[in-house]
């Protein structure tokens, strides 16, 4: 079973010493790669470029930054390419992203397709790409039809490889699978895996991205009310529970979102070994 982990880029020295005790935590599961979350304008994206450097330099790590074209012109993504391919960067995820609050662009590309094509065009095969898709249907796509299609669109426009928003229904993964295989697409899908610790964060995250937290999972956690240890321990036998599911189902691969968190990944990890 191979794995990858997702960081967020620290900003503060504090943030940077939790990040690095996570990672030593994580090396052990010997993740395939990592990647580091993308924040649109400003002194974010250099956040992430140092975050790739440590994770590689110090960490030893193959690691994939998240590029966006939310808010960014063809200028300004293709000096942001040329860094990332200057800097040794071989693997990316790319993203359409959010239009962050305040923000009037929306940039140059509309749609994730349109960023592929263009790193495409401007790198060839240099770069390995991984792109997003959604098991229970993108929040804004008119239907889970149309949300399909969109996500073979990108695949055509030249993805390697998919990562999924998490979901805790397989039953979902396998049937979003099985339609874009019907429509001849064969590239990796590796499920987003969120380990549960906090369910309130766990809600307003769901509520943002459009996963759905299933009724029992949900009146559960809140009958746990503010027992944290309690919440963990569920959370863990759930999350394992699922990832079980997905590796019987033939899943050989899985991609935890840790928030810079060690302890609820290492959980679920444990259960599986």
């Amino acid at each position: 079973m191979r794995v990858s982990f997702e960081f967020f880029p620290p900003k503060t020295a504090e943030q940077r010493v939790q990040l690095d005790a996570t990672v030593a935590a994580l090396k052990p599961w010997t993740p395939e790669y990592v990647s580091c979350t993308f924040g649109a304008g400003g002194s974010t994206l250099s956040y992430t470029f140092e975050t790739i450097a440590h994770l590689r330099s110090v960490h030893g790590f193959d690691a994939a930054p998240h590029i966006s074209c939310v808010g960014g012109s063809r200028a300004e993504l293709a000096e942001l390419l040329s860094r990332y391919r200057d800097a040794g960067i071989r693997r990316l995820v790319a993203l359409r992203g959010d239009l962050p609050s305040g923000m009037a662009s929306a940039g140059e590309f509309r749609f994730a397709a349109d960023l592929v094509r263009f790193i495409r065009a401007e790198h060839g095969d240099l770069f390995h790409l991984e792109v997003g898709c959604y098991p229970e249907v993108h929040p804004q796509a008119e239907s889970a039809h149309d949300d399909v299609r969109a996500f073979v669109n990108k695949v055509r426009a030249g993805a390697d490889g998919a990562i999924t928003q998490y979901f805790f229904n397989a039953d979902g993964y396998f049937r979003f699978v099985d339609e874009v295989r019907r429509l001849g697409c064969e590239v990796p899908i590796v499920p987003g895996i969120m380990p549960i610790t906090n369910y309130s964060q766990l809600r307003r995250f769901s509520d943002i991205c459009g996963a759905e937290i299933p009724r029992w999972i949900a009146k559960r956690c809140i009958a746990l009310g503010d027992d944290a240890g309690a919440i963990r321990e569920f959370g863990a036998d759930v999350v394992s529970a699922l990832c079980q599911r997905l590796i019987a189902g033939g899943v050989d691969s899985l991609h935890f979102y840790t928030l810079n968190r060690a302890k609820a990944t290492q959980a679920v990890l444990q259960r599986l070994a």
